[in-house]
């Protein structure tokens, strides 16, 4: 009996250190921004804008930031999270953006509620949203705009390769965000090509 006591009392300290050593680090949640040096360019767009909906591939449609370590290859970080779906993210980046384009505060997403019936209405399909930490994000995109009551539509699509030079995570965010401030400058110039609805 007293040597289990003597033995347990020895052998405790090397448990709870090996218990400690076992600890998960802390997961970090990240969010998309949108760019805060974009600025208008002519004058300011009339008018409502709505951005939505917003797809994006399976592969990242998750709560994980996944990252692209080879062709065949992807990697799912589960101690590095988005703050939201990133379907929203990307929405929300992308009305930040063209509300600074445009020159509107007129500018909202989708799930909010708009009655402007002659809104423009901008839909966003990400084909490819591809990180690789240290290199570079990789973005194609596909966008239509659309007036209501009008037959034409404003289309294109935006391919951006944005260096992430640094292998972290806020860095390889941060690129993702420029990336979508591309694509975002590209919409908004075809829209203030068009004539006003």
């Amino acid at each position: 009996m007293r040597f289990s006591r003597l033995a347990a009392a020895l052998l405790m300290p090397g448990i709870a250190a090996s218990l400690n050593g076992c600890k998960s680090p802390p997961t970090s949640f990240y969010t998309l921004s949108s760019d805060a040096s974009l600025q208008r360019s002519g004058d300011a767009l009339t008018g409502t804008v709505v951005v939505g909906p917003v797809t994006v591939p399976d592969l990242i449609d998750r709560p994980q930031i996944v990252t692209r370590m080879s062709n065949n290859e992807v990697a799912l970080n589960e101690f590095a999270r988005w703050g939201e779906p990133i379907r929203s993210g990307v929405a929300a980046t992308i009305a930040g953006d063209l509300a600074r384009l445009l020159g509107s505060d007129r500018v909202s997403m989708s799930s909010q509620s708009v009655a402007d019936t002659q809104a423009w209405r901008v839909r966003v399909d990400i084909v490819q949203f591809d990180s690789m930490p240290g290199e570079a994000v990789a973005i194609d995109a596909l966008w239509t705009v659309h007036v209501a009551g009008r037959t034409t539509l404003l289309t294109g699509r935006s391919i951006v390769r944005e260096p992430a030079p640094d292998a972290g995570y806020d860095a390889l965010v941060a690129a993702q965000s420029r990336a979508l401030a591309s694509v975002s400058r590209d919409i908004a110039a075809a829209m203030l090509r068009a004539p006003p609805p």
